[in-house]
């Protein structure tokens, strides 16, 4: 018979909902041939008789029968008359059997590069997939105008016909690009033509071109402490020395870049809303970060990831509107601002670097897909991307003092809120002790999303706490949260 967990990974595989196409039978049958190449079940293990498989999985007699007797006819199994059914010498010589018995053993070495090593070890940029309770950026999708996205869509194909079907030019498609320009000129202060645009899938392949057209690995690179991870990340894939820059509430503190022993090569900024906590790089603060840059040949790479949404007044212009000696690279995202499966991003680049990161990108993914490039340039030039953010703006106002009222009300024995003037996420500090790790892991298995602070630091100085985001739940939503989470951060202190 089989063991109980052999039993349940049958059961799990054919109550997948992945599966659901396949007839019964099948899904029993690949269910078993799935333990065999693993080599769950060894070369002349006995299995249990189609009688009391069916009884144990609440199946028919006859489902197992044709389970076992397609495993048969494939070679799996052997059926012996008065003995039973038996694990195949044949799958003794299964290739993927003996993969199996070596996975996972201590002594065995990943096959990877050094690259591939840090890549793999340093865990990738997992998005939050669920729109749960307090993820970090994840925006409001649910008030997003589809009717108008879906009759802008129809446009596209009527006009474009099948010619919307093929690959798009690897800079981005020139009425997007075009659309971006106008935009980001506008409201940004940005100085940007069609021309400088290079639309890409999402901001973190812009950080992953530009640690890897930009710089040579072992080059010195300047970041924020604390800093968003997914840059850190892709800095440390392309072997950069990435060395912390502190921060206080006007942004990064220059003086370290100026009194640096070694100079760097290029220096991360979120100068409007700094990641995590919120902070706006100061005027002064900007201009010098320019001269630095023009002084030390330096790249400036500024990502202005969720400018759009600044609650006290207009936002400062970006960096790259204010750099007269093109040394800033600028990352914008769509991501945030209208919604995470747009996956569309883009940079407005110097002109001497439009060519060498557009065929660097044609590397990566080649080109975005045309439609919903198209798309967007219409909602973008119908003004429908700007009534949006207007609106949105409102909303995520209102709902980043909710949080903040309802952290002071519930939560106010265990951290003390870092409210920002603009962004999608409010940093907390812990003002007790806490473990921090616990607590993020005990959130989620609430059904909470929190990001700690402490991994966000690439130096020792840092502040235990987390993130919460707000943007994506509504003021009832945020309560109901809220006293979740404090439960689970009065059950941690006991």
């Amino acid at each position: 018979m089989f063991k109980h967990a052999q039993l349940e990974t049958v059961k799990a595989w054919i109550s997948d909902a992945a599966h659901g196409t396949l007839p019964l039978h099948a899904r029993v049958q690949r269910a078993i041939r799935q333990l065999i190449l693993d080599g769950v079940l060894d070369v002349g293990r006995p299995l249990p008789s189609s009688r009391a498989l069916a009884k144990s999985l609440d199946v028919s007699r006859d489902t197992v029968e044709a389970a076992y007797s397609q495993l048969h006819a494939e070679g799996f199994i052997e059926r012996r008359v008065g003995s039973g059914s038996f694990v195949s010498e044949r799958a003794q010589r299964l290739p993927r059997r003996a993969v199996a018995k070596r996975a996972g053993s201590a002594e065995d070495a990943l096959p990877l590069s050094r690259r591939g090593s840090i890549l793999f070890q340093g865990g990738g940029v997992r998005d939050f997939l669920m729109s749960r309770p307090f993820a970090p950026g994840v925006p409001e999708t649910r008030g997003f105008p589809l009717q108008i996205w879906e009759r802008l869509g129809r446009q596209v194909l009527k006009e474009h016909g099948t010619s919307a079907l093929l690959h798009s030019p690897p800079q981005g498609m020139e009425p997007l690009r075009r659309a971006i320009a106008d935009y980001v000129n506008l409201e940004r202060g940005a100085r940007a033509t069609p021309e400088r645009i290079l639309v890409l899938t999402s901001s973190q392949q812009a950080l992953t071109l530009c640690a890897t057209v930009l710089l040579d690995a072992g080059d010195r690179i300047f970041i924020e402490d604390p800093v968003y991870h997914g840059a850190r990340k892709a800095f440390d894939a392309a072997g950069l020395e990435c060395v912390p820059v502190p921060l206080d509430a006007d942004g990064m503190r220059l003086e370290h870049l100026r009194e640096a022993a070694q100079p760097a090569k290029a220096v991360f900024l979120t100068p409007s809303h700094q990641f995590p906590t919120g902070a706006t790089l100061a005027l002064d603060r900007r201009l010098a970060i320019i001269e630095w840059a023009q002084q030390e040949q330096a790249w400036i790479i500024e990502d202005d990831y969720d400018s759009e949404f600044h609650y006290a007044g207009k936002p400062t212009a970006c960096v790259q509107g204010l750099d007269p000696y093109e040394r800033t690279i600028y990352i914008g995202t769509f991501t945030k601002s209208l919604f995470p499966g747009l996956r569309i991003g883009y940079m407005v680049l110097p002109p001497s670097l439009v060519a060498p990161m557009t065929v660097a990108r044609t590397l990566l993914d080649g080109h975005s897909a045309p439609i919903p490039q198209l798309t967007l340039a219409r909602f973008i030039e119908g003004g429908h991307f700007g009534a949006h953010v207007r609106t949105m703006r409102a909303v995520y106002a209102e709902r980043r003092d909710v949080l903040e009222r309802l952290v002071r009300q519930h939560l106010a024995d265990f951290v003390e809120p870092r409210v920002p003037a603009g962004g999608m996420q409010m940093p907390c500090v812990f003002i007790r002790d806490i473990p921090e790790r616990e607590a993020v892991e005990s959130a989620r298995r609430a059904g909470i999303d929190l990001l700690g602070l402490t991994g966000l630091h690439a130096s020792s100085r840092h502040e235990a706490g987390f993130l919460m985001g707000f943007a994506a739940h509504a003021p009832n939503e945020l309560e109901v949260a809220v006293k979740k989470l404090a439960d689970v951060l009065h059950r941690l202190r006991r």
